[in-house]
């Protein structure tokens, strides 16, 4: 079939097999070409097929260390009417790219909020690697089925009052005004049960339970703070008490099952979580520009490779922290410089001036990229095979 972009609200609902493959092979052609940096040797990527789980995966196979992974994800194959998500073709680009490398790469498509995809994993972990060394928590889902086959979802609210702001309508490409409504006690704890810490941590007690971590293993979960600017609907919202539920995980991580925890706090990137949020959006366009007009601008795997090459040394155990004990890759966004122009742009915005202070292209870029659209020598005039296998 021929495919094209068919975008509806903040989500694309096609995705191209070659556009996917060539962005993965971008992200991991960039990791080949940097200096040479060690991770663990065996790997589980939870959330492992788009954004910053799948730079993870990309940097722990491709680093010096070549390490083996798995990886969990839960993604849609295609049919013969419609095409794979872009996870499910991301991934298969990546098995193909390391098997093409000798890299041992394997995948389990199920929900990773099931006992049984866990207890799989366990499985395939102790008759093909051992034990883990190093296990990735990158889960963003919007829902969750909870133990008794109820499900709960995720809400992008805020809490106690409503607040209201600008934002970007990614289909008009128009400022609007946005007023968010505060979340109910059910929506707060339903958001906590989806996007916390309590699979995290039912992960790692099924992994020690199992014996199929190692006792010098570490783990990370990716979080986000953000600016003041952002706070309403962010670190104060729904989504910030999820992620303060996630800090407080990593400690019971460490203190319960002495396993070493820790939180990444990265930065803003288009995302179909980020593109989700109000606000977000335009606060992400303004970023965007301000950021590649300085030079600093990072993307998901410039973002990990920051992690595993610099932040941590693996060989020494040396880890870069800040006063909480939480890794900062964030810290070229939070920049007083950056903020400040930041909050300059916000104040003058508006529809006449848009492109003046917001990287739209930029922006529409990444998200079509993140579908596998939008890249260099994909010719998406051609009729391609939407079955690929994993």
């Amino acid at each position: 079939m021929v495919i094209e972009p068919k975008i509806r609200g903040f989500i694309c609902t096609t995705a191209h097999p070659n556009g996917c493959f060539k962005n993965v092979e971008n992200q991991v052609n960039f990791i080949k070409n940097q200096e040479e940096f060690s991770t663990k040797k065996n790997v589980l990527v939870v959330g492992c097929s788009t954004g910053y789980g799948l730079a993870s995966r990309i940097c722990c196979a491709f680093s010096k260390t070549k390490a083996a992974t798995l990886g969990v994800m839960f993604e849609k194959p295609a049919t013969e009417k419609r095409t794979a998500s872009a996870g499910f073709y991301n991934t298969a680009a990546f098995e193909q790219i390391a098997k093409s490398n000798n890299i041992w790469a394997k995948t389990i498509n199920a929900d990773a909020f099931l006992s049984q995809t866990i207890e799989t994993a366990i499985n395939t972990i102790k008759s093909t690697m051992g034990k883990v060394d190093l296990v990735i928590y990158s889960l963003a889902a919007p829902r969750r089925t909870m133990p008794d086959s109820t499900i709960v979802s995720s809400t992008l609210k805020t809490v106690n009052q409503p607040y209201t702001s600008k934002t970007l309508n990614l289909k008009t490409k128009k400022i609007e005004q946005v007023t968010v409504e505060p979340a109910t006690k059910t929506e707060i704890e339903n958001t906590i049960k989806v996007m916390g810490g309590e699979n995290w941590l039912d992960w790692i007690k099924a992994l020690k339970k199992a014996n199929a971590i190692s006792n010098n293993a570490l783990t990370i979960a990716y979080s986000y703070v953000g600016p003041k600017l952002t706070f309403p609907i962010y670190k104060d919202g729904t989504i910030g008490l999820a992620k303060n539920d996630l800090f407080e995980t990593a400690k019971t991580i460490e203190q319960n099952l002495n396993i070493k925890a820790l939180i990444s706090v990265n930065k803003a990137l288009v995302t179909q979580a980020s593109s989700a949020i109000p606000i977000v959006p335009l606060y992400l366009t303004i970023l965007y520009k301000i950021m590649k007009a300085k030079g600093c601008h990072e993307g998901c795997i410039e973002q990990m490779h920051r992690l595993f090459a610099k932040k941590i040394n693996f060989a020494t155990n040396a880890i870069e922290l800040d006063s909480k004990g939480r890794i900062r890759l964030d810290d070229l966004e939070l920049n007083p410089e950056v903020q400040k122009e930041i909050e300059i742009a916000w104040q003058k915005i508006n529809n006449e001036n848009l492109n003046q202070f917001a990287d739209l292209a930029g922006y529409s870029s990444d998200f079509e990229k993140m579908f596998g659209f939008g890249l260099e020598s994909i010719d998406y005039s051609a009729d391609v095979n939407q079955f690929v296998e994993i």
